[in-house]
């Protein structure tokens, strides 16, 4: 496996060139580590819960079936990579951002590209941030990771005339009042993609009946249609279908104390057994030869 990791973000792809296909995985929601000085005042554990604890390490294999897997360590809580870069929240700054700024029903709920809450009535800062500040996280941050992910899809796609990408996510076993079905429970994984327009629907079919197979309760497009990402990158009818997939925290871990649980090792082997088929739909949606599955046999 080739291994690239730095401060903002780390990269995971097959060892062999001839081993690649057009499918790459991304977390941007997998950091914990902040930078000295941000000013946030919110405690550890409120900032905890904003991580997709694990997220990286269940898709970790990845790179078997000659995938590449892409995760931020900077914390999405910091700025999120999976929001647009005009989703501030203008309560949020302390001084005026020269360009019109689109803040989404999101930002409105405090989980904008820079959270203004870390939980419902939990501020994340004392005081407002100075515009300089917030563009500083876009240019060292948000921008790099968008630069390595565009750069792996471009490439795959360039390379086979189509690529397929899992935007990878987990959430909150239920919604709480920052989310759109607060108080609601949530299903065991959720595969989003905008109501169709970020990937073809036959593969969002495919990928849920997998997972429904495999014995867990799937919804689509609810409660989450996809996010910035998946807009962003997703379209179709050029051959570029990007799906989110979000798991249920309570599979795999306890939720109080984000220890894992023995769901972990089961949930990690049903990716495997995922991971294994879903090499196959690429490879024969892209007339790529049937190859051996390392560790997947």
């Amino acid at each position: 496996m080739n291994r690239a990791i730095n401060q903002i973000y780390s990269l995971h792809q097959p060892a062999s060139s001839e081993a690649v296909i057009p499918l790459v995985f991304d977390s941007p929601h997998s950091g914990t580590v902040y930078p000295l000085n941000s000013g946030i005042v919110a405690p550890a554990a409120a900032l905890r819960s904003t991580w997709d604890a694990y997220v990286d390490e269940l898709w970790s294999a990845a790179p078997s079936v000659g995938a590449s897997i892409l995760a931020a360590r900077f914390p999405r809580a910091y700025i999120d990579p999976n929001r647009s870069p005009l989703d501030i929240d203008p309560d949020l700054l302390a001084d005026a951002w020269h360009e019109p700024l689109f803040p989404t029903e999101r930002s409105k709920r405090g989980m904008g590209l820079v959270r203004r809450y870390a939980l419902p009535g939990v501020p994340m800062y004392k005081d407002a941030l100075s515009a300089s500040e917030v563009r500083q996280r876009i240019s060292q941050y948000y921008d790099e990771y968008h630069r390595v992910l565009r750069k792996l899809l471009d490439t795959a796609h360039q390379d086979f005339g189509a690529v397929w990408h899992i935007d990878c996510h987990s959430m909150k076993s239920v919604g709480n009042a920052m989310n759109v079905d607060n108080g609601s429970p949530r299903p065991d994984i959720v595969v989003s993609d905008r109501q169709g327009t970020s990937c073809d629907p036959a593969f969002t079919q495919w990928v849920a009946g997998r997972f429904k197979g495999l014995g867990y309760a799937v919804s689509i497009n609810s409660p989450y249609l996809g996010g910035h990402i998946v807009t962003q990158y997703g379209n179709p009818s050029a051959g570029r279908h990007c799906l989110q997939i979000e798991f249920n925290r309570s599979l795999y871990m306890n939720e109080s104390n984000f220890e894992k649980t023995a769901g972990f090792e089961k949930l990690k082997f049903d990716l495997l057994l995922f991971l294994a088929e879903l090499a196959r739909y690429v490879r024969k949606n892209t007339g790529i030869s049937p190859s051996p599955v390392q560790g997947c046999a």
